[in-house]
């Protein structure tokens, strides 16, 4: 069933919790005192985020994570394989945020982490070719592979074939965009849901994302043409279907949980997204925290535990 009815209170600004403000607050005081994010190389700022030297903390490593290689367009693909306690009940495929441009499986084993161990779920989450050194496809393309690799290997890997898919930011982007290839390109559909928060699926930029402005709160109007101008470096139209999934063909795709914070430049990808989806016959829930900044589920606070037992609980009913 879906479950799209919103309350128009959770936009009320007395509905931010008061956690969720010292949060936000906090965010946007840190990178307003830090060096401005394009002023360093790509390559040093991947560097300290991975060194813990970011302007985020670096998540525990997970004990359960173990990095191997899958085979790939353009070669070998490294995947970070997370294994529950006991036999997976099915398999999780993760793509990572970070505008196609930054971040790294490792740097949110908090979140595979939990899923292993709250869902028992195997988690397979994916270090696909970053932008601009690999612009796209070469991201999807590695997504795409990486899913395909899943259903050919999963089951006997795994012992299921039992498989769920999702991702933040750029992550649901990317898996929107797996869906969609894995049923027009092969004409299979073998994920039973999707996960997907705080998405960005019209890259041609949604009215949330032009009238946000300058605010720092983890992603601002610039950051976001910035990463889609890295992103479409080496070809191609964000009027294309395989760049802003919410201008395509959604018929045929799994039952989805949409999550978003009210207080993101994203959320209209995310409402957009979520009633396209349902519109397509496509079964949805949309979630919307208010206050939650973008990704709000990486940083600590009520709305993040709401956020996540409702993903637990999604996670474990596919």
């Amino acid at each position: 069933m879906s479950k799209l009815v919103l309350d128009p209170a959770v936009f009320r600004a007395d509905a931010v919790p008061a956690d969720a403000r010292m949060v936000n607050e906090a965010i946007i005081k840190a990178l307003r005192n830090m060096p401005g994010l394009w002023d360093i190389p790509l390559p040093k700022i991947r560097r300290a985020r991975l060194e813990n030297k970011g302007t985020f903390p670096l998540p525990p490593e997970s004990p359960r994570a173990r990095v191997e290689t899958i085979p790939g367009p353009r070669g070998p693909v490294p995947v970070r394989i997370l294994m529950p306690d006991g036999a997976p009940k099915g398999v999780y495929l993760h793509f990572h945020g970070g505008g196609w441009t930054l971040g790294s499986a490792r740097e949110n084993d908090m979140l595979t982490d939990r899923i292993a161990t709250r869902c028992g779920l195997a988690v397979v989450s994916v270090d696909y070719a970053l932008a601009p050194e690999n612009p796209y496809p070469a991201g999807p393309d590695d997504c795409e592979a990486a899913a395909l690799w899943l259903v050919k290997e999963g089951p006997a890997r795994f012992g299921t074939s039992r498989f769920a898919i999702g991702g933040e930011s750029a992550g649901g982007t990317l898996s929107a965009v797996t869906l969609m290839r894995l049923r027009d390109r092969h004409g299979i559909s073998p994920f039973s849901a999707a996960n997907l928060v705080a998405g960005c699926y019209d890259l041609r930029l949604t009215p949330s994302v032009r009238n946000w402005g300058d605010v720092p709160l983890v992603l601002n109007t610039t950051d976001v043409k910035r990463f889609v101008d890295f992103y479409m470096s080496g070809g191609g139209s964000v009027e294309d279907v395989d760049v802003s999934p919410l201008l395509g063909r959604l018929e045929g795709l799994p039952p989805a949980l949409f999550t978003v914070g009210t207080k993101d430049p994203l959320l209209d990808d995310t409402l957009f997204m979520a009633n396209a989806w349902m519109a397509a016959g496509n079964a949805a829930e949309l979630a919307v925290y208010p206050g939650g900044c973008h990704v709000f589920i990486s940083f600590p606070g009520s709305l993040t535990d709401r956020a996540l037992e409702r993903i637990d609980a999604f996670l474990n009913t596919f």
